[in-house]
């Protein structure tokens, strides 16, 4: 890597999806819509939480802070991307580039720690259901909630450091549609050699230790549910781990195929329709997918309703 940003590029040109006309109004009409869902129904979950005590305990806490990652990070791609399906001038400052991707990054490598402390919260709740209030205490849920977004930020640090460290004295035409750390690579001037290996390592890392502490909780929880005797019991573990569960597998199926591969396999255009995915579409799921499965959750949204 070189040392500063002796780079000689000011600002970046975001190719977008296509260049087809009239697929750029369907493609903004479909996104448009796409991220006015993942906006309103994360909002609400949020302010359904907050507005609603009988939600204020440890799992809805962790939902909480789900919605607002999701938000946080599809609102640093999706307002861009869609303004980019109207514009012909698709310029991006390099300081604006290297903001997108740094809050992108800080919140879905959040997302992943949280994602994870959700699990381990249904894995106590199901395994000691007695203990489960003096387990997952209220400091608890602070440290753990407090470790996930000081581990995002800081991964988050340290890939927008090395990457917009690197020269760009070349092309400046990023062949994708938001500012990430591939596409970036391919046009720097630099040796990526170090990159590379810190963006495997560091995205490793997140990844499988995340990744890990979901899969053991659930091994956890499938041995608990297994050992129940009560159809009925079984049926409600299966129904509140079901949606996480889901939820999980869209998301880290993506990331990891996104970003836990050699570089040589990687196919920009390809992968454009996969950070799609989970850039904007897993963000628009995620409330659908806890809140039409829970039970709380819909008479929270009754009760609002009817006290509007």
């Amino acid at each position: 890597m070189a040392e500063g940003n002796g780079s000689t590029v000011t600002e970046f040109f975001l190719l977008g999806i296509t260049d087809d006309p009239q697929m750029q109004v369907i493609f903004f009409v479909v996104f448009l819509s796409i991220y006015l869902v993942n906006v309103i129904g994360n909002l609400g979950m949020i302010i359904l939480i907050s507005h609603d005590h009988r939600l204020h305990t440890p799992m809805y806490v962790f939902l909480w802070h789900l919605s607002f990652c999701d938000l946080c990070y599809s609102s640093a791609i999706a307002p861009r991307m869609l303004a980019d399906f109207l514009s012909k001038e698709r310029a991006i400052s390099f300081s604006g580039c290297s903001a997108q991707f740094y809050f992108f990054a800080a919140f879905v490598d959040t997302e992943c720690y949280v994602l994870a402390v959700m699990a381990y919260d249904r894995c106590v709740a199901i395994c000691n259901p007695l203990l489960y209030s003096s387990a997952m205490s209220k400091k608890l849920c602070i440290q753990l909630l407090a470790g996930s977004y000081i581990a995002g930020m800081t991964n988050a640090v340290i890939h927008t450091t090395a990457t917009f460290s690197l020269n760009f004295c070349g092309s400046n035409i990023v062949n994708h549609f938001f500012c990430d750390v591939p596409p970036l690579l391919s046009l720097s001037c630099s040796d990526t050699h170090i990159n590379e290996i810190l963006l495997f390592a560091f995205a490793g890392f997140v990844e499988m230790s995340s990744l890990s502490v979901i899969l053991i909780s659930y091994l956890f929880i499938l041995s608990a549910i297994l050992r129940t005797r009560s159809a009925e019991g079984r049926h409600k573990a299966f129904s509140t781990c079901g949606s996480h569960f889901a939820g999980v597998t869209l998301f880290y199926g993506t990331v990891i195929f996104m970003y836990l591969r050699p570089t040589s396999v990687y196919s920009l255009d390809q992968d454009k329709w996969a950070s799609v995915f989970y850039t904007v579409v897993i963000p628009m799921m995620n409330p659908l997918i806890y809140s039409l499965r829970n039970k709380d959750v819909k008479e929270a949204f009754k009760k609002l309703i009817k006290m509007k």
